[in-house]
């Protein structure tokens, strides 16, 4: 018998069938794009992306007939919703959390239920990335869908109710939304009050590793699937990496390496509200029963991509042609050393604590003599000291981390990972399975089917830890100092950094400076 995982992202879709020992035992992936239909907006082709998912399932069913599948779990990106009909039936694109429709009701329910509060029923404070206004943008700007629609589902109760589930959401997921009440595991009476949404339109939440439902007989003559196999509440995607890499227990974290740099500590009750608020911290359920997690992030992989893309852009090219990742050649090209430059990682929009968005990216210390590969080390220096100062500020919630484990594309990178221990003075212990996401969701759908009798049970069983990555002393030292360089880059530099991001370009005339000289005259 195995167990499915899958995990739905932004922009790609992964489906993997393991052993009950956690041997990978076939996995499948396909992509798909975010639909932009005007400025500001960002969505995803619900029907398009349905139809890779079913792909993905279906190669991997396929190859498992001599092991059939016993029960799945879906791991998904959060905030996004689908609406659905009674029938099982797509009703409308999925809005994603970065579009910014929506962002007009912020203001006025922050003044009714200001972040303090909210943040004691929910666990995060206001913002627009949440679904809760975009489901209000909906309720008043597209009333026939919304009224229309039978459920909004997050990305992970969808595809299970597409394959056959009741209409439900696990608590991690839930709390994406901004309405749920952390403590009572259900809708909040008074977050929806506020909203003025109504209840019947969401799914039922439930624990992790819940049975909702089994694979109805059409899903599974289409994919291949075993009708009556299970079908188990899953989680948000950084709680099931937290499960696939072991990251279970108070103390330990995830030391996610994707398209965003991601630490997910783990730990065992709720914290001072105003501790984490003012570190930017959230709290949510993992999917691991009487656990938390929050998040720390910086977009690092982004910064490699973008490196990639400008600094080798042709080579990138000849890549994609031959079929081969570019990424190992650039990071050979890297010294073992310090870089001698240091990067302020604000191309984007920061993560916690402060969110800043009035920045920029800074290098400092350009020469003649300097490499492009300089330019790359410095941006998984900075962006790993940014990661730093985070967690050194994690002391007076109570949250400690004495175990990180590597996950995500990043952390197949020897150097990238001994890096982060050198920076950190800590080890970080890589798994056997990077891709966490597929594997963590396997392990909830084994628990949940009854295969396993604890999620513990179930991480000794099925996760293995491939190679631990000890901190070098000297270099830990030379990065001490270097860390407290970066730390005074951007205090010193915050006033210009704002008036060159807010300030108003000089206009720039085409005509000849004789010309115009001679006009001033």
């Amino acid at each position: 018998m195995s167990l499915l995982g899958i995990d739905v992202g932004t922009t790609g879709c992964k489906a993997a069938a393991f052993s009950l020992d956690g041997r990978l035992l076939v996995s499948a992936y396909a992509e798909y794009d975010i639909r932009r239909p005007q400025p500001g907006y960002a969505e995803l082709d619900t029907p398009a992306v349905w139809e890779r998912i079913q792909q993905t399932i279906r190669r991997v069913a396929v190859a498992t007939r001599h092991d059939p599948i016993q029960a799945l779990a879906v791991s998904s990106l959060g905030e996004a919703m689908v609406p659905v009909s009674e029938e099982r039936g797509i009703l409308g694109p999925s809005i994603l959390n970065f579009d910014l429709r929506g962002e007009e009701y912020l203001e006025r329910f922050r003044a009714a239920l200001p972040d303090a509060q909210l943040y004691a029923i929910n666990g995060n404070t206001w913002g627009n990335h949440y679904s809760l206004t975009k489901l209000k943008w909906l309720q008043e700007h597209q009333p026939a869908l919304y009224e229309q629609t039978y459920r909004f589902l997050l990305w992970s109760g969808f595809v299970s109710f597409m394959l056959g589930a009741e209409p439900a959401v696990d608590y991690s997921l839930a709390n994406r939304t901004l309405l749920f009440d952390l403590d009572r595991g259900t809708w909040s009476d008074e977050l929806l009050s506020l909203a003025g949404l109504e209840r019947e339109k969401l799914p039922t939440p439930v624990p992790s590793g819940t049975v909702i439902g089994t694979v109805a007989q059409a899903p599974a003559e289409e994919l291949g699937l075993p009708v009556g196999a299970a079908i188990v509440s899953g989680a948000h995607d950084q709680c099931a990496n937290a499960v696939g890499c072991g990251a279970i227990e108070e103390g330990q974290a995830v030391f996610g390496m994707g398209t965003f740099l991601c630490i997910t500590p783990v730990f065992r009750r709720r914290r001072d509200p105003a501790l984490m608020i003012g570190r930017g911290l959230n709290t949510e359920h993992h999917a691991v029963p009487d656990r938390y997690v929050c998040f720390l992030y910086n977009q690092g992989g982004s910064l490699v991509k973008w490196y990639r893309d400008t600094f080798a852009g042709r080579e990138q090219e000849e890549a994609e042609r031959e079929g081969r990742d570019l990424y190992p050649a650039l990071f050979a090209e890297i010294s073992p050393e310090p870089a001698p430059v240091i990067v302020l990682p604000h191309f984007a929009v920061t993560g916690p604590p402060s969110f800043i968005a009035d920045s920029c990216g800074v290098i400092v210390g350009l020469r003649l003599e300097t490499r492009r590969a300089d330019i790359l080390k410095g941006i998984l220096e900075g962006t790993t000291f940014y990661l730093k100062e985070c967690v050194d500020a994690l002391p007076p919630t109570g949250i400690a981390i004495h175990d990180y484990r590597a996950v995500g594309g990043g952390s197949k990178s020897d150097l990238w990972v001994q890096l982060c221990a050198d920076i950190l003075g800590q080890p970080l212990a890589r798994p056997r399975i990077t891709e966490a996401g597929t594997l963590g969701a396997a392990i909830i759908a084994g628990v949940g089917a009854g295969m396993f009798s604890s999620f513990e049970e179930a991480v000794e069983q099925m996760v293995r830890l491939e190679r631990r990555f000890e901190p070098d002393p000297g270099r830990h030292a030379v990065y001490q100092h270097r860390y407290a360089q970066y730390r005074s880059l951007y205090p010193t530099l915050a006033s210009y950094l704002r008036d060159f991001v807010s300030g108003p370009a000089p206009e720039i005339s085409n005509r000849p400076e004789a010309e115009t000289a001679s006009e001033q005259e």
